[in-house]
């Protein structure tokens, strides 16, 4: 897994890497399910994994901002900054609704 240091980092580009990080895997999210739909059942899994790896880059940048801001340090929030939360935040949740819809489908033979 790639390790971003945020401390080697600006503020802008902090919030590039968590966009960044997280449009990455909201992509491949929605392959997973075109290719689900295609009968790729494999291929979807695959990109379902790779999601998961994006979007745990993204979640370290967060929890390092958060400890930074738990040891004292001030967080500048700029609407960019609250911009790049909300697209990981919003590609967490479809992640999960499309894990589990793609478990109940393949449960189900569909």
């Amino acid at each position: 897994m790639e390790k971003i240091d945020v401390n080697q980092l600006t503020n802008e580009q902090v919030a590039f890497q968590l966009i960044l990080h997280s449009g990455n895997a909201r992509s491949k999210i929605v392959q997973a399910i075109r290719e689900y739909r295609t009968g790729q059942v494999g291929e979807a899994e695959r990109l379902i994994q790779e999601a998961e790896q994006d979007l745990s880059i993204a979640h370290d940048v967060h929890f390092q901002l958060i400890q930074k801001e738990a040891s004292g340090e001030q967080t500048n929030i700029t609407l960019l900054l609250m911009h790049a939360e909300d697209h990981v935040m919003s590609t967490l949740a479809m992640k999960e609704v499309v894990k589990e819809m793609l478990a109940l489908l393949k449960e189900r033979n569909v």
